[in-house]
């Protein structure tokens, strides 16, 4: 059976009519393209060309030969053109979903890299709680969910995007705004403003102050990160958030951010099914996020 390669040769030949113009439209060598013409003509045991004033033609036996390459030449760019189509996201929707501490900046921008790489790629995207996330993955749903939270999962499949910590955000013009690293013991003293202790991302936030023996007793709770800062921002009280919360060029002018003196720790996953194989975009956003999170990391205050 001819090769695709020499199916390739045979058609730059009979184009350009000599074996120097073959070479050149395939980039390659003109002794190279003698080579495999030689080589197909005996395994085909037919002359499927013959030298006239200098220039090859088909010869009348090759003929038939030649339509028949042609039509599969036209095949395979059709093929070529097909998966480049396919590749940059054309006639495909891709479905994807991150709660909202990684919902507000890393997961946007790392949206904003995977269209410039697959500009035909139409997105569904979403924000979701992370005790949602199973649904989400295993009713196929989505391929990707961006959550903050290991869950523990026979059907998912968790890969690790970053680790970091959590900040101290007060009210613009605050007493604790003056600190350069605020402690929690400092905080505790204050209003404080949280996320509800059975949610997953508020266990999260609570986690330092439990892990240092304080009561805490939440004046105000509110759902997401970025009510939270809101409120900070009308001066009810002070909060611990998560850096991914905090990035990006649209923080809230009315809040102070400082680092916190006892250690903290927020970390940041993708959930896949793991009964599914992974699209090249998904493989693209985890790298995005990944990316993303990490540049986030690298502005971080150093206390």
């Amino acid at each position: 059976m001819l090769t695709l390669r020499q199916i390739e040769v045979i058609r730059a030949i009979t184009v350009a009519g000599t074996v120097k113009g073959a070479a050149e439209m395939l980039g390659v060598s003109a002794p190279g393209i003698s080579r495999i013409m030689k080589h197909t003509e005996s395994q085909l045991g037919l002359r499927l060309f013959s030298r006239t004033h200098g220039r090859y033609v088909p010869t009348d036996e090759a003929r038939d030969i030649f339509a028949q390459v042609s039509a599969v030449f036209h095949s395979v760019e059709n093929l070529q053109y097909s998966i480049e189509t396919l590749k940059a996201g054309a006639g495909r929707v891709a479905a994807f979903a991150a709660v909202p501490s990684i919902a507000h900046h890393a997961f946007p921008a790392a949206v904003g890299r995977l269209r410039r790489r697959f500009p035909d790629l139409r997105l569904s995207l979403n924000t979701i709680k992370i005790e949602e996330a199973i649904d989400y993955l295993l009713l196929r749903r989505g391929e990707v969910a961006a959550l903050s939270y290991k869950l523990d999962h026979p059907g998912l499949l968790m890969q690790p995007l970053y680790s970091g910590r959590l900040m101290a955000i007060v009210p613009k013009g605050h007493r604790l705004a003056e600190q350069r690293v605020v402690s929690l013991q400092a905080m505790v003293s204050e209003p404080l403003l949280g996320v509800d202790t059975e949610d997953p991302y508020g266990r999260i936030l609570y986690e330092p102050f439990r892990q240092n023996g304080l009561d805490v007793e939440y004046s105000v709770m509110a759902r997401t990160g970025q009510m939270i800062a809101t409120l900070v921002a009308q001066g009810l009280g002070v909060a611990l958030l998560d850096e991914l919360s905090l990035a990006g060029p649209s923080r809230h002018p009315g809040i102070e951010i400082r680092p916190v003196a006892e250690p903290t720790a927020y970390r940041a996953y993708a959930a896949l099914n793991a009964d599914e194989p992974r699209s090249i975009f998904a493989d693209a956003l985890i790298e995005f996020l990944r990316l993303e999170m990490n540049l986030v990391a690298s502005k971080r205050e150093t206390p």
